[in-house]
């Protein structure tokens, strides 16, 4: 069985975004809306690794180490001026949709185990990822046009 390797990859997911809201909070801390809510939105993350802990114990003796780096990746450049909250913002969007996907792939494996525990394990956390990446999507919206219209 493979869950475990799922459950792994979604475990890590949920640190790399937890500690890349992280990192956006305190770089952006000028936006007090982007300070509050990445802080806020970090502490979902969290909590959703902690949720998901005791299946990766249950399912699985070695967890995947696959998107160790996806972080890193994504917020490699040193970024500043305009420019540099909209492509924070882009790159959060996509580690939550990296999460997202996990999710998704996680209900389909409870749904056959018919694990009711994992289930609504799901339910809880796949609704707040969806708030995140939607809240992410708003805010992208609102900025890209200042930023790539206005010049600095």
């Amino acid at each position: 069985m493979h869950l475990g390797n799922y459950l792994g990859l979604l475990e890590n997911s949920e640190k790399q975004l937890c500690d890349a809201f992280e990192h956006v909070s305190k770089k952006h801390r000028d936006e007090p809306d982007i300070e509050q809510m990445c802080a806020k939105l970090s502490a979902w993350s969290r909590e959703h690794r902690g949720k998901v802990m005791p299946f990766v114990e249950k399912y699985s003796k070695d967890k995947s180490k696959e998107p160790k780096d996806l972080r890193r990746d994504l917020f490699s450049e040193k970024r500043s001026g305009s420019l540099a909250l909209l492509r924070d913002l882009h790159d959060l969007w996509l580690l939550t949709q990296e999460v997202h996907l996990c999710w998704t792939v996680i209900q389909q494996a409870a749904l056959g185990l018919r694990d009711e525990d994992l289930k609504a394990t799901y339910t809880f956390c796949y609704a707040r990822t969806k708030r995140q990446a939607e809240w992410l999507l708003g805010r992208i919206k609102q900025a890209a046009p200042q930023t790539l219209l206005v010049a600095a």
